[in-house]
């Protein structure tokens, strides 16, 4: 009972399933009850709740974790159930307006974006192919399949690095950071399968390469939209798909916001560091978004589950003000974004690289 007590904060994220159906059947102010969820409430736990600064213990067994792993083993056919349900009762139904509608998909984006893409991130760094899959099927979901390949082959590797293209640069303001993600991302992707490819050999066209299976999951997904609300359906999956993958590239620009890696004389760069990512030790954030906010040491023990992650202290890695969902409404707005982080980026300059005098500017 104890595991089951310490692992249930981390189910924060079923509260949106109420509040879906709630907002798709209601209508009216209910349809912005999952961002307010997700976002605001969440917020105002951080300033209620604090900074949890607590290590687990990082041998603990994966068998002592299955009450804070379920959460996202379950999460597929509940992201399932919101997103087609929902489609299913607007093309069925006349009591919303576009503006209701639109407001909703946003919302369901909150669910299968900030919740779902989160917990695919979290399931493809496992070994075992069961989980890999439910990652896939989330990211399926949302369009957005070839994350999986960028996010293992390039942003480990190359994070903090112009290879990088999820780094975001210094003084770079999110949205002009989200166009450039939607096109290098996917053509980063193919890149890397084709180099993984022809190191065994093999043609970027042979059936091992994921993007067959990515394309074929992808459109499964359309299918199926369509099959359930028509056309109007096919629009609806995209809008809650585009916001899902809005939101998860708005993470990607804060996690690493104008921090880079040190290019040695060889050409290589540093190994990374704590100090290579931005973290948030705030306490009900870190619930909703499964410890993603430490993402220090993600970056060191990748597949490290999330309830192990360890958090550092502010000598070892840089804190952000605010967690993961306060920091992405202050990232829509770049001249405050700037006017919070750019000072915080200058600062860590000084501190990790204090003979470093030309930084390029962008």
């Amino acid at each position: 009972m104890d595991d089951i007590r310490k692992a249930l904060p981390f189910w924060l994220s079923l509260g949106l399933i109420p509040l879906a159906v709630v907002g798709v059947t209601q209508g009216g102010w209910t349809v912005i009850l999952m961002p307010a969820y997700a976002w605001m409430l969440v917020t105002l736990l951080d300033l209620l709740l604090g900074q949890n600064a607590e290590n687990p213990d990082p041998q603990t067994d994966d068998e002592d974790l299955f009450w804070y792993r379920l959460i996202t083993l379950i999460w597929f056919p509940m992201q399932a159930m919101i997103v087609y349900g929902s489609i299913w009762w607007i093309t069925r139904s006349a009591h919303l307006n576009w503006l209701e509608i639109t407001a909703l998909m946003f919302g369901i984006g909150v669910a299968s974006g900030t919740i779902g893409i989160v917990y695919a991130h979290e399931l493809l760094h496992q070994r075992n192919n069961f989980e890999r899959w439910l990652g896939d099927l989330l990211l399926a979901s949302v369009l957005y399949s070839h994350f999986r390949t960028e996010h293992l082959l390039v942003h480990h590797r190359y994070v903090g690095t112009p290879r990088d293209a999820v780094s975001a640069r210094y003084n770079e303001g999110f949205h002009r950071f989200f166009a450039r993600v939607l096109f290098e991302c996917p053509a980063s992707a193919w890149r890397a399968e084709a180099e993984k490819l022809g190191k065994v050999g093999r043609p970027v066209w042979h059936r091992s390469n994921p993007f067959w299976r990515y394309a074929g999951l992808q459109l499964l997904a359309l299918v199926l939209a369509f099959a359930i609300g028509g056309w109007m359906g096919i629009g609806l999956f995209l809008m809650q798909a585009f916001f899902a993958i809005w939101q998860l590239e708005l993470t990607n620009y804060i996690e690493h916001y104008g921090l880079t890696r040190r290019q040695l004389p060889d050409g290589k760069y540093e190994p990374v560091r704590p100090h290579h990512s931005w973290n948030a030790p705030h306490t009900a954030s870190n619930w909703l978004l499964i410890n993603l906010q430490r993402h220090s040491d993600h970056h060191y023990k990748p597949d490290r589950r999330f309830p192990l992650l360890q958090t550092y202290s502010e000598d070892e890695a840089p804190m952000l003000p605010m967690g993961y969902p306060a920091m992405g409404v202050l990232a829509m707005i770049p001249p405050l974004w700037r006017r919070r982080m750019n000072p915080r980026v200058r600062a860590w300059r000084r501190q990790y690289y204090p003979d470093v005098t030309e930084w390029p500017r962008r």
